[in-house]
């Protein structure tokens, strides 16, 4: 809402009333044509306002929202804010509980809301990746939507974000630049969102015909210390990066420190991109640059599946773009 703000030209309380469709609240239409168009160039898409599913069948019902880790990350709350506000004029209410993967809690839970009469279920993981469900959703009386997860047998609609077309974006944003000697430094290994994200970054450079190179690529864990250390390894190089690609924002963080300590500017010297829009983005100076997470609108995608007919056995995987948010840590390469 800040990034809408800046750009429409008017405060963070006018887009909040605008993209959430306060009633009551006497806004211009000039202004709310900014706001949304402001939402929309910036990728953020002003989801209650645009596409809203149909909700007839559910007007007066619930919809279960079954995560394993609410308060260890935006995520999930960004999708659980994506489903209410594609709900909530509908009058549908949805129930949320957190289960940490446990099955027998997951089972508890499911009981539970169906005994409160709910239309349908979300079951999100936290981390992006193929789960196996537990066996009972098989088995419900109601529709089943998959969210930020997808399993082998493809039986439920699930939605997750397109990580390959992220990590080419971002990469492709800094070649775009004039970037040749591009860093990046990944999440995890093991995990599916940091091997997709490589995976776009290999794409950039290939299209760009551009050699991989190793020793660009640096393994972080995602926090803001793994960050810092593999930009000073970077740094250390003959020749160093005059880019970076940080695979989440908090790594980003730590790269910023880290250039500062060498006496490098940001954009000035070094360009850097993160991942995520994470809140931080918009403290650090210079504001960083990243791609948006869309778990919003994965959130809204999920309550209008929910709503449709449910007529074929199997499901093909939706992917969702990670749209760039530009603030002011990307500048042209200027050669020394």
């Amino acid at each position: 809402m800040t990034d809408v703000a800046r750009l429409a030209g008017c405060s963070q309380a006018t887009v909040s009333f605008v993209l959430n469709n306060a009633a009551g609240v006497k806004i211009s239409a000039d202004t709310r044509a900014k706001v949304v168009e402001a939402a929309r160039s910036l990728g953020y898409g002003a989801l209650s306002l645009i596409h809203r599913p149909h909700l007839a069948p559910m007007r007066s019902g619930s919809i279960g929202f079954l995560c394993d880790q609410l308060a260890t990350s935006p995520e999930s709350v960004n999708a659980i804010e994506g489903a209410r506000q594609a709900c909530w004029e509908d009058g549908v209410t949805i129930l949320v509980t957190q289960t940490m993967g446990n099955p027998e809690m997951e089972r508890k839970a499911v009981e539970t809301m169906l005994r409160s009469g709910i239309d349908g279920l979300i079951y999100m993981t936290i981390f992006t990746r193929q789960v196996v469900l537990p066996a009972f959703l098989h088995d419900l009386p109601v529709p089943v939507v998959l969210l930020n997860c997808h399993s082998a047998d493809h039986a439920f609609p699930a939605v997750v974000p397109d990580e390959v077309a992220g990590g080419l974006a971002a990469t492709e944003a800094l070649l775009a630049l004039g970037h040749r000697r591009i860093a990046t430094i990944v999440g995890e290994p093991f995990m599916p969102a940091a091997q997709d994200r490589l995976k776009g970054y290999r794409k950039a450079l290939a299209r760009a015909g551009i050699d991989y190179d190793a020793q660009l690529v640096g393994e972080g864990n995602w926090s803001p210390t793994s960050g810092f250390e593999a930009t000073q390894r970077f740094l250390g190089l003959k020749e160093r990066p005059t880019a970076f690609f940080c695979q989440n924002d908090k790594m980003a963080s730590g790269c910023y420190n880290a250039l500062r300590d060498a006496g490098l500017a940001i954009p000035g010297d070094v360009s850097v991109i993160g991942y995520d829009d994470d809140e931080l983005c918009r403290h650090l100076r210079p504001q960083l640059s990243t791609l948006i997470l869309p778990h919003r609108a994965m959130g809204a995608w999920a309550i209008g599946r929910l709503a449709q007919p449910r007529t074929e056995k199997t499901h093909a995987l939706t992917k969702m773009d990670c749209n760039l948010i530009e603030r002011e840590s990307l500048a042209p390469f200027m050669p020394a």
